[in-house]
């Protein structure tokens, strides 16, 4: 009998279901990804100009602020910044940056020329001793809340020929201390239950710049999250749910989780009202299908989402984890909010890298996966 009434259930809401829109979707990481938004960072108003353009979508959707007249809660940390400079000689030969090397991002700028010593068979020393070259396979980068005294580049060990000697650099830093972000939050008022609340979340930000000329674009992580986000909030509004629906898009994922920690401290909606909360973070893919975190502490509701996939087979696998701090649902889940992080798999394996584009990114299993959060929460709630 339950199987059934599942079918019908889910038969009714697979045809509202299919109101997602993957061209709004490309539009919108296409736009965050832009060199407008210079990676949603922490110079050339990245951040800030990312968090306007949601509140903007939020407005056009006909949603409500959380609380109050504003979509943005403030907040401020420090944060180690790349505003300028940015340029590295090894042995005489210019390398990019992004591509050929980055600086480590809790490294203090420095301008000079040396010779170098090794150290190991990946690591080199500047004579001087203020200088740490890094020998890598991949480089990915990061968000330092503090500043080194001295300085790390890490280098693509394809890029350059060993043994390295010499070392020409000029790499300007910024430590601002109070640097000032914001969540975007926004809501739809439940028709009959709006003090029951189901949220979304999503990190907006990513690592901005690393110098003039260079900033990483951030499609997967987290452009992706955001267009889903978005794309679920636009297709709530044109559908008014029985229950109160939350967006919230998180400033400072990649510095910490900082963002959604201020928020669980700060709340602006009941957290004990929080019937369930979704995290999106890294939906671009899917090939192989997507992993839940928080599966194995909440059972019964990974056990749904398993049925709802199986009925309707819309993503090739779900993989159970258990609890991690790895985005922004793990703060809400240490206030006792029940919450699953999922992010999807395979496909390109861009991350933390200048390679994490919009152009690249297949979308593989959005268009299921949009479909699976709108039967999934429409079973829970009823």
């Amino acid at each position: 009998m339950f199987r059934i009434l599942l079918f019908a259930i889910l038969s009714l809401g697979y045809v509202n279901s299919f109101a997602q829109d993957i061209n709004y979707a490309r539009k919108t990481i296409s736009t965050l990804t832009s060199k407008k938004y210079w990676g949603r960072g922490y110079t050339n108003n990245g951040m800030g100009k990312a968090a306007d353009f949601i509140e903007g979508e939020f407005k056009k959707f006909g949603l409500s602020p959380l609380s109050g007249n504003s979509y943005k809660q403030f907040f401020s940390f420090p944060v180690n910044t790349f505003p300028s400079n940015m340029t590295l000689k090894l042995n005489g030969k210019a390398l990019t940056p992004g591509k050929d090397f980055i600086v480590h991002q809790a490294s203090k700028g420095i301008v000079a020329s040396d010779s170098l010593i090794p150290k190991d068979s990946t690591t080199y020393l500047s004579k001087a001793g203020n200088i740490a070259i890094s020998l890598q396979p991949k480089l990915t980068w990061s968000v330092s809340q503090q500043a080194l005294d001295y300085s790390i580049v890490e280098v693509n060990k394809n890029s350059v020929s060993l043994p390295l000697s010499q070392v020409d650099v000029n790499i300007t830093n910024e430590l601002v201390p109070n640097f000032t972000a914001a969540n975007v939050g926004a809501m739809i008022k439940g028709t009959t239950k709006p003090d029951s609340i189901l949220v979304f979340t999503a990190h907006y930000d990513h690592l901005g710049g690393m110098g003039a000329k260079t900033f990483f674009p951030g499609a997967n992580d987290n452009a992706s999250g955001v267009a889903m986000l978005l794309d679920l909030a636009k297709y709530y509004a044109a559908h008014p749910p029985k229950y109160s629906i939350a967006f919230i898009c998180f400033a400072a994922e990649e510095a910490g989780l900082l963002g959604s920690k201020y928020f669980t401290e700060n709340p602006l909606i009941p957290l004990k009202n929080i019937r369930f909360l979704w995290n999106l973070d890294l939906v671009g893919t899917g090939e192989t299908g997507a992993t839940v975190v928080n599966a194995t502490i909440h059972p019964k509701e990974f056990a749904l989402l398993n049925q709802i996939n199986n009925e309707k087979q819309l993503l090739k696998k779900i993989n159970s984890r258990g609890k991690a701090a790895n985005s922004d649902h793990y703060f809400f889940t240490e206030k006792g909010v029940p919450a699953f992080f999922l992010y999807t798999q395979g496909g390109i394996a861009a991350y933390h890298d200048v390679d994490d584009k919009a152009e690249t990114l297949p979308l593989t299993a959005y268009e299921n996966l949009f479909k699976l959060f709108v039967d999934f929460s429409s079973l829970l709630i009823n």
